[in-house]
């Protein structure tokens, strides 16, 4: 899969975010990056950045935007064709929001975003 074809199905998994959530999202950018950091390559998304949940009145005095990047090279190798990218990407999206709404690991596995 291209890098554009990667980032067309980033931008159509974050279409299939309800409004009402993506509304709700402050500060934040979505980002692809070919490879995941060194310490951890097989990592297909990450969230980086202060949750809502943790946000008080002087968080927002030169704060930078949170960051949401999914990795391209790790999910192509995680997934077996097209179809099964385009799925992954939306679960990861999912994932990486879900901890800007400040929804950790633990939680998430147990509502089946694993």
């Amino acid at each position: 899969m291209t890098r554009e074809d990667f980032e067309a199905a980033v931008s159509d998994a974050l279409d299939l975010v309800p409004r009402e959530l993506t509304d709700q999202m402050d500060n934040v950018v979505v980002l692809v990056e070919d490879d995941a950091p060194s310490e951890d390559p097989t990592l297909l998304g990450l969230y980086e950045g202060v949750p809502l949940t943790e946000r008080d009145l002087g968080w927002a005095a030169g704060a930078l935007p949170d960051r949401i990047t999914v990795f391209r090279n790790p999910t192509l190798a995680f997934c077996q064709d097209r179809d099964e990218v385009v799925e992954e990407v939306a679960v990861t999206v999912v994932h990486e929001i879900a901890h800007h709404f400040g929804i950790d690991d633990e939680r998430l596995h147990a509502l089946g975003w694993g």
